[in-house]
């Protein structure tokens, strides 16, 4: 079905990204695997080329767009390119919000120029070893000193935590106030203190680094409080509506990649003298699996054109992250399936894509959580 979401500067864009992603990021793509991170050149191309920053004022070296529907095309196209560039989502999904609406104008004129152009890289430290998604659990603690905060504590399971050069930092500046004591810093990775721990070896999503952090007596500028203290859990709150809103753009491109590789896949593939593509049962599960997909399509635009209009609330974004997650993982299975023992074997896209696809029900708060805001939604 037609899709209604995007104009003409949005459909310029995205044959920009089709180009750039073609030429420079498929070809080096199993050195980032191997690395477990894309190469810095990637990062400054995709920022010289205007890619990282779409939403961030011209006046710091970005587009000036308050669309997030060019974020959304360039999600679409890495997961068209068979591209796994979560790192990518969260610096120009995630992160930015908090340096567009929480930073003051001379954070921003420290911060903004070096997010657009790709010679920082961010990430956002919420999850703690102890923690989880319970973020009031949160132990990572920083003390007033002056003009400093002195931060002891910390983080896991952080996406760009091996290359990020700004964090996002949930802290506890008065841990007996509980969540009305959470506050957000932005840290230098040069600050002393600061270490990055081991690199975490992921079932998937084998270029995307997630690392261990550590804060050890680390002092952080009070100039780099991020809005004001005590406010950090509902800005971290209010963020989640767009960060699941972009896994769920995400996994909606990963299933419909899925269901047009399998289709060329079967229609070539030769089995008992005919394509695998010729037998009802194939023919019947993707054509299950092509309902399923544009069911999500349907359900996503619909978010987004909410969230564009400032209209989408948690238990909406809820209910497309776990629409959309259980989606991609319902058909990038029944995709493998079809190609026998080959869907197996990881020099086939499916087998990358399979593995990739089960993180997202569990990162940004899982399917069950995700089930709890919708059920609370509905006065249960």
């Amino acid at each position: 079905m037609r899709r209604t979401l995007f104009d003409e500067d949005h459909e310029v864009f995205r044959e920009t990204v089709r180009r750039f992603l073609h030429t420079r990021a498929v070809p080096r793509y199993a050195e980032w695997e191997t690395a477990g991170h894309p190469d810095r050149e990637f990062w400054l191309e995709a920022g010289e080329l205007g890619l990282l920053g779409t939403q961030i004022p011209e006046e710091f070296g970005g587009g000036g767009e308050t669309s997030f529907l060019y974020n959304v095309v360039l999600t679409e196209e890495a997961q068209r390119a068979g591209l796994a560039l979560g790192g990518l989502r969260v610096h120009t999904d995630i992160c930015m919000p908090y340096f567009l609406d929480l930073a003051t104008r001379a954070q921003q004129a420290r911060w903004l120029p070096r997010l657009a152009t790709g010679e920082a890289i961010a990430a956002l430290a919420m999850s703690e070893p102890g923690a989880g998604s319970d973020v009031k659990a949160m132990a990572t603690h920083a003390v007033r000193d002056g003009d400093h905060y002195i931060v002891n504590g910390a983080k896991t399971f952080i996406t760009n935590g091996r290359t990020a050069d700004l964090i996002v930092l949930a802290v506890k500046t008065d841990p007996a106030a509980g969540r009305r004591g959470i506050s957000l810093l932005v840290v230098d990775a040069a600050t002393e203190g600061f270490v990055r721990g081991r690199k975490l070896d992921k079932l998937g999503l084998k270029s995307q680094d997630l690392a261990e952090l550590s804060f050890t007596d680390m002092r952080v500028p009070v100039a780099n409080l991020l809005g004001e203290e005590g406010q950090g859990f509902t800005y971290l709150t209010r963020n989640l509506a767009q960060e699941r809103l972009s896994i769920a753009v995400n996994s909606q491109a990963a299933a419909s990649h899925a269901v047009e590789t399998t289709v060329e896949y079967v229609s070539t593939r030769q089995a008992f003298g005919t394509t695998v593509g010729s037998f009802q049962n194939t023919k019947f599960e993707l054509a299950a699996c092509a309902a399923d997909v544009e069911a999500g399509q349907s359900l996503l635009d619909r978010a987004l054109l909410a969230h564009e209009a400032g209209d989408l609330g948690p238990a909406d974004a809820a209910k497309v992250k776990l629409f959309c997650t259980e989606l991609q993982g319902r058909v990038v299975d029944r995709c493998l399936q079809l190609y026998g023992g080959y869907g197996y074997i990881l020099e086939y896209p499916i087998a990358k894509a399979y593995a990739d696809a089960r993180v997202t029900r569990i990162y940004a708060g899982s399917s069950e959580i995700m089930k709890t805001i919708i059920a609370k939604d509905l006065g249960l």
